[in-house]
């Protein structure tokens, strides 16, 4: 079966979705977008998805293109249309199509764009079973990654180093020598301490849905976290760490720039988190 993408108002074949040349998504990455989870055809935390979508068009002073009910059901007919069962839908959202110019065009309407489909999720079930590398890359992100932004470039060469180095994800360090997040991941580590730490929310790290959602299960579980950033030394020094993301869930990381965390194996609150996350969505 062929693909089906949602382009501004049509559903239409993958191979003939089309945007126009000077939509300002492509000409200034003035846009925003957000990725969900499928799983056994259900959109996973699809909620908090959406509050993340509406906060960032919010601050980018972008228009919603159509209303909350008319998005949840365009984003479930492309997944019912693509026939998915355990992947992802992506949803982008851009100011329009106007003549180049960098300020705000007077006109412009909304562009949105929805496409859906299947992944291999026991690639990520091995990962996890395994544990993955972390290369620690200067931050040289903008100053507003709270905004979920298509202007990824820097998250793009960051993976690409990571990748190149024979590992999984990219952590960004700013120049205190804290880490920020990865490449397309939150960042946590359980400290010497034993305590789960991660960078407290702010401008300069994105509100991970996945993040939002383990908080309040380590509390169901008993875990000691907190909202504090660490440094590389901590991190390499740390019990576990492990990163978090929509597609992935929780994956354990067991090496950070060749060193290993711990005793290089994935950790008991990574995997015990992964298990509860997974199974409230099962």
């Amino acid at each position: 079966m062929s693909r089906i993408a949602y382009v501004n108002g049509r559903y239409v074949p993958f191979a003939e979705a089309r945007v126009h040349v000077e939509d300002r998504g492509y000409q200034f990455a003035d846009g925003v977008y957000e990725v969900c989870a499928v799983r056994g055809g259900k959109l996973v935390d699809e909620e908090p998805h959406a509050a993340r979508l509406k906060r960032s068009l919010k601050e980018m002073r972008i228009t919603p293109p159509v209303d909350d009910a008319a998005l949840a059901h365009i984003m479930r007919e492309t997944v019912r249309r693509n026939r998915v069962r355990d992947g992802l839908v992506y949803l982008q959202i851009t100011r329009g199509v106007a003549r180049r110019d960098h300020g705000f065009p007077a006109q412009a309407k909304p562009a949105l764009v929805v496409t859906a489909r299947n992944l291999a999720i026991d690639k990520y079930d091995a990962a996890a079973a395994t544990g993955v590398e972390a290369r620690t890359v200067p931050e040289s992100r903008w100053a507003r990654c709270d905004i979920k932004s298509v202007s990824l470039l820097a998250n793009v060469l960051a993976k690409q180093t990571a990748r190149e180095a024979g590992a999984y994800e990219a952590w960004f360090v700013d120049d205190k020598g804290f880490v920020t997040e990865g490449s397309s991941t939150t960042a946590w580590i359980v400290d010497a301490d034993g305590v789960l730490r991660t960078r407290q929310l702010d401008q300069h790290i994105l509100p991970g849905v996945t993040r939002g959602e383990l908080l309040p299960m380590c509390r169901q579980l008993g875990i000691e976290f907190a909202e504090r950033p660490f440094t590389v030394a901590e991190a390499k020094a740390a019990r576990e760490a492990f990163i978090t993301a929509a597609t992935v869930g929780v994956i354990p990381v067991v090496k950070i720039d060749g060193k290993a965390v711990g005793n290089g194996k994935p950790g008991p609150v990574a995997q015990k988190l992964r298990a509860a996350y997974w199974a409230e969505r099962s």
